[in-house]
């Protein structure tokens, strides 16, 4: 049978099918495509036929050298993990199945299934694995630091003690900087530390509570050119936590955005936006919540810089200079605390940082 002469409903199984499915002829056009590829791809069956598979997508030209690969029966079947580019539309995630038919007229059958549950899964086992690898850098850096900063600082002062009267007042501003950047590296270390030894204190928490204390001290510190919009669900119940971390982690993702938009608060156009939400059936660190706080602070900023976009959780990583790196870090340990995980997309423009935790 031809392609022209297929009757649709000689297929019509694959539209039961979740999974997206296309079926192409030997020169790489669509013959077929059912429902979930017509979701999948934003784009109704008679717009999708004909089209070719490389059309498709910007960097569809690795998919088309599956392809050819396939009507050659090089493979049975190919599996991938694609990124597909499309223009003025979102990228898919997808896992590709590429298999090639014994059809000279529909040689080749394309089957994707969407990867975000899995990429999600994926990047919250990062996050875990991330905020160990963070806990066993600060206990190391902690002992490393610690112990001969104070016989540094020690020995400084001892120095200065010493010093001969005469040569006192023009030596003394070298003991003095050596004891400031002791006194500096071990304030340091301790905003290290805060998060593993402050006790954790658990109570009723109120998220709208902890938001609007977080707004107050924002507009206290930057009264002009920034407004802080108030999107919330008033629906969200409270849940027990430790409210005083919660206001921690959220002022510190807030003051970043605020001071990120230094230029835009300059303009007067500078916005932070404090949004919650209940989020249902949820996965976290693959746990499965019937109900999940969905709290997102949203700037308006030039964005986060992309080589450091897969860091920013990192100890000692800042997008911006004369930054500590620490807020992001303590704000991630918190909001783990409370069995929740914190998620960023940034682009120029908008920047979102997510927090997600279990509700009762």
């Amino acid at each position: 049978m031809t392609p022209k002469s297929t009757p649709r409903n000689s297929l019509e199984g694959l539209e039961l099918l979740s999974s997206a499915v296309i079926i192409l002829d030997p020169g790489s056009r669509i013959v077929y495509a059912n429902a979930a590829a017509e979701n999948l791809f934003e784009s109704s069956v008679k717009a999708l036929m004909s089209q070719r598979l490389g059309d498709l997508f910007l960097n569809g030209d690795h998919l088309a050298e599956v392809f050819e690969e396939a009507v050659q029966h090089r493979f049975a079947d190919k599996r991938l993990d694609l990124t597909l580019e499309r223009a003025g539309r979102e990228a898919l995630q997808v896992h590709v199945i590429v298999t090639a038919v014994d059809n000279p007229e529909m040689p080749v059958l394309i089957e994707l299934r969407e990867n975000v549950q899995q990429l999600k899964l994926d990047r919250e086992e990062r996050l875990l694995d991330q905020s160990q690898a963070n806990k066993e850098l600060i206990r190391n850096l902690a002992h490393e630091i610690k112990n001969p900063l104070g016989g540094i600082r020690g020995a400084a002062q001892l120095l200065e003690f010493e010093l001969p009267e005469r040569q006192l007042k023009e030596l003394r501003e070298y003991t003095q900087v050596i004891i400031k950047e002791a006194d500096r590296l071990q304030t340091l270390v301790d905003r290290l530390l805060a998060p593993h030894r402050r006790p954790h204190i658990v109570g009723d928490v109120n998220i709208h509570e902890v938001c609007e204390r977080v707004r107050s001290l924002i507009v206290a510190e930057f009264p002009q050119g920034l407004t802080i919009k108030r999107d919330y669900d008033l629906s969200v119940p409270e849940f027990r936590g430790d409210k005083e971390q919660l206001i921690q982690a959220v002022l510190n993702i807030t003051h970043n955005a605020a001071q990120a938009l230094s230029q835009q608060i300059r303009d007067g156009g500078a916005q932070i936006t404090l949004q919650t939400r209940v989020a249902r059936q949820v996965t976290l660190a693959k746990i499965r919540y019937r109900l999940a706080l969905d709290l997102h602070i949203i700037d308006n900023g030039p964005g986060i810089p992309p080589d450091i976009q897969d860091r920013i959780f990192y100890p000692l990583v800042s997008g911006r200079e004369g930054g500590s790196g620490l807020g992001l870090t303590l704000a991630q340990t918190f909001v783990q605390q409370h069995m929740g995980v914190i998620e960023c997309t940034s682009k120029p423009g908008c920047t979102d940082f997510r927090i997600l935790i279990p509700l009762p």
